[in-house]
């Protein structure tokens, strides 16, 4: 996967506002990501484990809210499945007509995906289709004219902060088809090269982003691939000045590293791991699939469970790591059960171990083994992934520890360094020691 913030586009002697990563970011650990749009209709890509030709790659991409691009290449299977299923001629932008979620309660949708313990939801708003999820002026291809009838959006804030929970923004900043008369993207380099960079498109980004910050006022702002080259000077138009502006609307906001300008705040990984403490804050995101938006075709067997869910996300936060877990919800705006099933084995874990994990920070290394750690006042976490062994080693500088304090049990004793896993704890996923000192 690509890093973006390795895209650092040209200096141009702007000067950026400070983009420092807030505490409240660090220490909340988990959001969830929403891709909901459009591709929730057809949901519908070829689930794969990414091993296919390099020249096949986007024809048979297995992200499915990539629907859009994908139904454009010749000869792809997308392609073929679109026509015998809504018929030629029938393009993706007339799915937005027939893309009609009902009486979406998206009190209920926040409400379930907030199961999982997260401290932060981040819906798509734009992806690169073009289509926009809320009420815009700029553009009449958006969820209030076409067929939810409604601002999405608007609902979404609304029940996420009523449920206690900051609020993010995804937004496609670099690609929107809608607005493009470009050939289909059918490599890496494509992904870059067709896309707009004149003013007017860096304008009309700007115009929209604006909106989201000044409506919403988002805790995140997460915006993918790109920026338009066109607006990354010195304008009223460019990053530079919108994230003055963002900044000034919302102090203790937070932007990622997508925005290909020489400045970020936390860093991004997409379905990858990395090695050891990360000097920078970093965010994993990826889906409980190998989707992030709702792909019908996908079942048990390419999805996280909850016991590997738990797993990934503990390595992500021994590692300096934020993980934006995503949920791509069913056309209708229900959240299909295997995906459920994970988020609520992540919030049940959590509800035991959590104190282990919000408001923690890196110890002096993230692993031995089959253990991770973190550090909340002092107080050095284990976190022993593989508790059906029966014994915890502690790591050599605490050996000499007397006891440790298991999460969910109490106190046990340790002798020369072993700490015995209590037998309530062996069929966890994950079981956390508390171990004193550092």
């Amino acid at each position: 996967m690509l890093n973006f913030d390795e895209r650092t586009g040209p200096a141009l002697g702007v000067a950026y506002p400070d983009v420092t990563v807030p505490d409240w970011y660090r220490d909340a650990k988990l959001g969830v990501f929403i891709h909901w749009g459009i591709f929730s209709l057809p949901a519908w890509a070829e689930p794969h484990d990414g091993r296919v030709p390099v020249e096949d790659a986007y024809a048979r991409h297995r992200y499915a809210e990539w629907y859009g691009n994908t139904v454009r290449i010749p000869g792809s299977p997308c392609r073929a499945r679109h026509v015998a299923r809504f018929g030629e001629g029938t393009s993706y932008e007339d799915l937005a007509d027939r893309w009609r979620p009902g009486d979406l309660d998206a009190d209920a949708m926040i409400r379930a995906v907030l199961r999982s313990g997260a401290r932060y939801v981040v819906p798509v708003t734009k992806h690169h289709d073009g289509f926009c999820l809320w009420d815009t002026t700029t553009t009449g291809f958006n969820a209030a004219r076409r067929g939810p009838g409604r601002d999405l959006i608007r609902q979404f804030a609304d029940a996420t902060r009523a449920a206690g929970v900051r609020f993010g923004v995804y937004f496609s900043g670099a690609l929107d088809w809608h607005v493009s008369d470009l050939p289909p993207i059918q490599s890496d380099r494509d992904l870059f090269l067709l896309r707009r960079n004149d003013e007017g498109f860096a304008r009309y980004a700007a115009a929209q982003l604006t909106e989201l910050i000044d409506r919403f006022r988002p805790s995140v702002l997460w915006n993918d691939i790109e920026w338009p080259d066109d607006g990354k000077g010195d304008d009223g138009f460019g990053v530079a000045a919108l994230w003055r502006h963002y900044l000034e609307t919302v102090p203790d906001g937070v932007v990622n590293d997508r925005w290909g300008v020489p400045v970020h705040g936390f860093l991004t990984r997409e379905y990858s791991d990395v090695d050891g403490v990360q000097e920078q804050v970093w965010e994993a995101t990826r889906g409980l699939g190998l989707s992030f938006g709702y792909n019908a075709e996908e079942d048990d067997t390419h999805s996280l469970d909850a016991a590997g869910l738990i797993r990934y996300f503990v390595d992500v936060v021994a590692k300096n790591g934020n993980l934006l877990i995503n949920v791509g919800p069913r056309a209708d705006g229900s959240i299909p059960q295997l995906q459920q099933r994970a988020l609520d084995g992540l919030g049940a874990w959590l509800e035991v171990n959590g104190p282990a994990i919000f408001g923690s920070r890196p110890w002096r290394r993230a692993a031995d083994g089959e253990v991770r750690y973190t550090v909340v006042d002092g107080v050095v976490h284990a976190f022993l992934l593989s508790p059906a062994s029966g014994e915890l080693r502690l790591p050599a500088e605490l050996a000499q520890a007397e006891s440790v304090a298991w999460l969910g049990v109490g106190a046990a004793p340790v002798a020369g360094g072993v700490a015995p896993v209590p037998e309530l704890l062996r069929a966890q996923p994950v079981a956390v020691a508390a171990i004193p000192g550092r």
